[in-house]
């Protein structure tokens, strides 16, 4: 559970501000979509493979 502190005075969008980062950093909604259907190892690691090449490829476009 994510606690923030509003301190005396401080503006609410401030202080929603502050927790929207806290949440985004803590992965939560990413985890969940992730969970929200089974992926299979082998295509896991299918597109984990694919990611490494796409960015292999634009470094090897960037030195030329």
């Amino acid at each position: 559970m994510l606690i923030i502190p509003i301190k005396d005075g401080e503006n609410i969008d401030r202080a929603l501000k502050r927790f929207k980062r806290k949440f985004d950093k803590t992965g939560a909604m990413r985890q969940l979509r992730s969970r929200k259907q089974f992926v299979k190892p082998s295509v896991k690691n299918r597109q984990k493979i694919q990611k490494a090449q796409y960015i292999q490829h634009l470094r090897d476009s960037e030195n030329i």
